[in-house]
């Protein structure tokens, strides 16, 4: 945790709310977003609450748009109506229609109905566009020009309209009707005559999308060709509202996010963990039972086969009192190498770069990693073994052991995962048990095999 947010938390814990409010309204927009996607993390919502309340209205308003929709959803519920219709009319048009969509309906029509009649109009229109197409991220608030205005004209007009607009420096050029004649940047036309008129100084060649356009399409547009805004238009090209760069942004990063997973068939994934994630952390108890308890049994069952192991070498465990020494050292080198290669896995599995198709040389290749640090470590764990119990035999099998479980530990690493996810499994919490099972077990086996072979003259 950070040392603001320790700070934070100290003035909440100690109840010194005009400190803490004095402290929260004097941090940059950045670092409150840093504190709450912490304090998030912690699923603390009643201390989040209590943050937003000491915040003033423009930071509690710019700290609320740029939060997960997740977040804002709960955020709403737990807000009075006031606070709520405060902070959703205080957002930007297409901010509120991806918050709408996301909410109940009776939630949704509640909050617009106490929306403003000219606010409500913007939001329902977005509302009124498909998902996912440009008509729906879209914002209505944007500045546009007439082709007969004068530089000087249109400048005042800006002034007057910029604190509602989404940007002043991409401007739009409509007639009467608003049908989209051209496009011209702040820069020309402050660069621009006093008198010359805004006709003659615009841009008629323009980039623009219909309402219909998918919005990863008008996010690469504004990607390809370096805009900070596009226009959108109906069918009959009459300018309804514009895209701007922060809003292809947002797409892109959904849009690739989405890619990924539908790439390794992973397309629900993100719903899944988020269910599954919410039920371990807030769900009844018996829920957590469900689905933790089955993979502990697994493991119960897997340490009463590591004893029935070391039960059936009890002999050559009386014989060579030293074998035991080295029991933990083979056990936990492979618990760590298959914690190691389940987590690669899993990261790997979900940014994409793992292809499913492909998984065969991705798991033969994490064979041979494991295999090339349990040579490493064998071979270190062996001279010690050779110095401490002055026997090289002893070291060839403790070295043995360690290579062969190591590479084992690696491989089921990265297996058991893959099939857990693919079967529809908690991977989360069924993989260390299997992998810590499967590792007991041969590892033991393994070890007292290799001490059978390497000092059998001694037993």
């Amino acid at each position: 945790m950070s040392v603001f947010a320790e700070q934070v938390r100290a003035y909440l814990q100690d109840k010194e709310m005009d400190k803490l409010k004095e402290l929260l309204n004097q941090q940059e927009l950045h670092q409150l977003l840093e504190l709450f996607f912490e304090f998030e993390g912690t699923d603390n919502l009643d201390e989040m609450l209590v943050l937003f309340r000491l915040l003033n209205k423009d930071l509690s308003l710019a700290v609320f748009e740029q939060l997960s929709v997740d977040l804002q959803e709960k955020l709403i519920y737990s807000f009075t109506d006031e606070k709520s219709i405060e902070l959703v009319l205080g957002m930007e048009p297409d901010d509120r229609a991806r918050l709408m969509d996301e909410l109940p309906a009776k939630v949704a029509k509640k909050l617009l109905n106490k929306l403003t009649p000219e606010e409500r109009g913007k939001t329902s229109i977005l509302l009124g566009y498909a998902p996912r197409t440009a008509g729906r991220i879209m914002t209505p608030e944007y500045v546009s020009l007439k082709a007969e205005m004068t530089a000087e004209e249109a400048l005042e007009k800006i002034r007057r309209e910029r604190k509602s607009a989404e940007t002043v420096y991409v401007l739009y050029v409509t007639d009467a009707n608003r049908k989209l004649l051209g496009v011209l940047s702040l820069g020309e036309l402050v660069s621009a005559a006093k008198s010359a008129r805004i006709g003659d100084i615009m841009t008629e060649t323009i980039a623009k999308v219909d309402t219909d356009t998918d919005q990863e399409d008008v996010a690469r547009l504004l990607q390809d060709r370096d805009l900070l805004a596009v226009p959108v238009v109906d069918r009959e090209n009459r300018l309804v509202g514009i895209v701007t760069v922060d809003d292809a942004i947002d797409v892109l990063e959904e849009e690739t996010t989405d890619d990924i997973f539908d790439k390794v068939g992973l397309t629900n994934l993100t719903s899944q963990e988020t269910g599954r994630s919410q039920r371990l952390v807030t769900g009844s108890t018996w829920e957590v039972w469900k689905v933790r308890i089955p993979f502990l049994i697994i493991t119960l069952i897997g340490g009463m086969l590591a004893g029935a192991v070391i039960d059936a070498y009890e002999e050559t465990l009386e014989a060579v009192a030293a074998v035991a020494i080295f029991i933990p050292v083979i056990m936990d080198m492979g618990g760590n190498v298959g914690t190691q290669s389940s987590t690669i896995f899993t990261r790997a599995f979900v940014l994409g770069h793992i292809n499913v198709k492909r998984f065969g040389s991705h798991f033969l290749r994490e064979v041979k990693i494991g295999f090339s640090m349990g040579v490493i470590m064998g071979i270190a764990a062996g001279i010690i073994a050779t110095l401490w119990q002055q026997d090289p035999n002893f070291g060839l099998a403790v070295g043995v052991s360690l290579a062969l479980t190591m590479t084992i530990a690696t491989s089921m690493g990265f297996l058991v995962p893959f099939v857990l996810v693919r079967m529809g499994f908690d991977q989360a919490a069924g993989s260390d048990p299997f992998i810590t099972t499967i590792k007991d077990v041969t590892g033991l086996f393994i070890y007292f095999t290799s001490v059978s072979i390497f000092l059998g003259h001694l037993l």
